[in-house]
């Protein structure tokens, strides 16, 4: 993939946890505070997860998307057809496993 490819997928990927974070606080479904800063990311969550963060990273030197959650760093790299980690796990479903344990209630986000 060129570096121009990767920077599409990258950004259209946090353009959609940004829309679904926005279309979450339209609903008034759950109180996420995000901000972004270029290909950077940061999800401040509510409720059990009160002072914790999720980073969502670009890495345009490795072409990969970088997750940190309280479960762990994550690397994603696309595969073709999505955004995916060295054991196979889809960007988007380790995304809500990670919400949904630091916010204390279920959250999906999908592509």
């Amino acid at each position: 993939m060129s570096d121009a490819e990767y920077l599409a997928k990258a950004h259209a990927l946090l353009a959609r946890i940004e829309a679904q974070i926005d279309a979450w606080l339209d609903d008034d479904v759950v109180d996420i505070d995000s901000h972004r800063t270029g290909g950077l990311l940061e999800l401040s969550l509510p409720g059990a997860g009160a002072g914790s963060k999720i980073v969502i990273n670009t890495q345009p030197p490795l072409q990969e998307i970088w997750l940190a959650a309280r479960s762990g760093g994550y690397h994603f790299k696309w595969d073709g057809a999505r955004w995916v980690d060295r054991e196979g796990q889809e960007f988007f479903a380790r995304l809500s496993e990670s919400a949904s344990e630091q916010s204390g209630q279920a959250l999906t986000f999908s592509a």
